[in-house]
């Protein structure tokens, strides 16, 4: 099926429902979800994003804005994860614990605003990779409207664009806590830390990267395509010098590039 095909699949699904909250972070799944669901319910369409330590304040602000640009019915609400010690210790399940978290929050929205559905941005990508959140869901009766049309990421970034949707061509911005190792306790300092490292560098110019979190070591992961941008010891200084001054005491770039869940590779190697 073509993309547009698809979309036209979506829109059939989501108007078997008259009302729903779209679970929204301000990347390109779910806005393209909240844009979609708005066009075909209006104001009956709840778009919620969480707020916590672990979300930053560029995906804060990314959907705020987005929110404005296209009359959504947007409410902020906080998750309290980080209260949370099964978040916290950081296992290999811990969006499990931080999606639980916030699907008992829109289930209670959900019976307060007498809501038919709760929505989430999940797409056919996902379906098959190690994603504990899709349990979550599961549990929570959380619909995935973009993998029962069968939409991908490469159908999403081509449809936002059709749109004109800001977000077509956005990187992916899991949540902060994505840059600690497994095992490493999550607090509200690393992920200051993170935070802080990883704005410094989008300050320089630089999209599509991680500072991945270890220790007193900060890993540097920058996108094949951006790498060549990097390449001088005038930068290298530059970088070196500011995340010392966050706490760190070596900072290091990873000669493999940017790859999304590279702390995975560890438990393979393990396994």
């Amino acid at each position: 099926m073509s993309p547009k095909d698809k979309e036209l699949r979506l829109l059939k699904i989501i108007e078997q429902y008259t009302s729903s909250i779209v679970a929204f972070s301000g990347g390109v799944d779910s806005s393209y979800l909240a844009f979609i669901a708005n066009r075909v319910m209006g104001e009956e369409a709840r778009i919620v994003t969480a707020l916590s330590a672990s979300v930053s304040q560029i995906q804060k602000n990314l959907a705020r804005e987005f929110a404005i640009t296209y009359k959504l019915n947007h409410h902020f609400i906080h998750t309290e994860e980080m209260e949370d010690p099964r978040y916290t210790a950081n296992p290999t399940n811990r969006c499990y614990f931080c999606k639980s978290e916030l699907y008992d929050a829109l289930i209670e929205l959900k019976e307060k605003w007498e809501v038919d559905v709760i929505f989430d941005g999940s797409n056919a990508d996902d379906v098959g990779d190690y994603r504990p959140g899709r349990t979550a869901a599961h549990e929570a009766s959380v619909k995935s409207p973009l993998i029962e049309a069968g939409i991908r990421k490469e159908d999403l970034r081509l449809l936002s664009k059709d749109w004109g949707l800001p977000t077509w061509n956005l990187p992916a911005m899991p949540c902060l806590s994505s840059r600690l190792p497994y095992g490493v306790e999550v607090t509200a300092e690393r992920l200051g830390q993170i935070e802080e490292a990883e704005s410094f560098i989008r300050s320089l110019g630089f999209r599509d990267f991680r500072v991945r979190h270890h220790d007193s070591l900060a890993r540097i992961e920058i996108a094949r395509g951006e790498l060549n941008k990097i390449m001088s010891l005038g930068l290298f200084k530059t970088i070196d010098e500011h995340l010392k001054s966050l706490g760190y005491q070596y900072v290091t770039l990873d000669l493999q590039g940017f790859r999304s869940g590279s702390l995975n590779e560890l438990l393979d190697l393990q396994t």
